[in-house]
């Protein structure tokens, strides 16, 4: 039984390790660094009563190394290391959906979502034509609907997404608004 790491994603993972301490007899200090840089080493305390932690907001593709010291009021334990590498950023989105299309709006979708992701730019404009407009929207939604068009134009619509670590990557699609009501 030791310190290890489960539910690793590119950047974030589950620390698990055995139940040193408990509530009264002490705390545990977390270390944490990538193993290239470990002048960035961050720390955490951690209760006593608890045998796992997420630690979250890490880099992709980064090994850590992971320092677990029982601070035990009652003996000593020596501290426990663990290794853990991040995994790579995930490419999003794969796919952009355009549904519910009708004369002034059209509806945008996008997979997958990511938690990796801070948010994403939909960028949309007539083709042919340099006017774009750009819609923000929050990392957890994966739909907007993009409004206020011209009837029976084909637009090219953008999605980007934008990563917490500042990555950017992007996907358009083609849409086309319905002809209007006549008379």
């Amino acid at each position: 039984k030791r310190l290890h790491a489960t539910d690793v994603t590119s950047s974030s993972f589950r620390l698990t390790w055995p139940k040193l301490l408990s509530q009264e007899s002490g705390y545990y200090s977390l270390e944490y660094a990538p193993a290239a840089d470990p002048a960035r080493k961050r720390t955490q305390q951690v209760s006593g009563a608890h045998s796992s932690l997420v630690l979250s907001d890490l880099a992709p593709e980064t090994t850590y190394e992971v320092v677990l010291i029982p601070e035990s009021n009652v003996r000593y334990f020596p501290p426990q290391t663990a290794r853990v590498t991040t995994l790579a950023e995930e490419i999003s989105p794969v796919q952009v959906l355009i549904s519910e299309s009708g004369p002034h709006s059209f509806h945008v979708s996008w997979a997958p979502v990511l938690d990796s992701v801070a948010s994403y730019q939909v960028l949309y404009g007539p083709l042919p034509g340099n006017s774009v407009k750009v819609l923000e929207v929050d990392g957890r939604h994966n739909s907007t609907v993009v409004e206020h068009l011209a009837p029976n134009t084909t637009y090219l619509v953008t999605v980007t997404a934008i990563y917490r670590s500042g990555k950017e990557k992007s996907l358009s699609a083609k849409a086309c608004t319905q002809e209007g009501e006549r008379g």
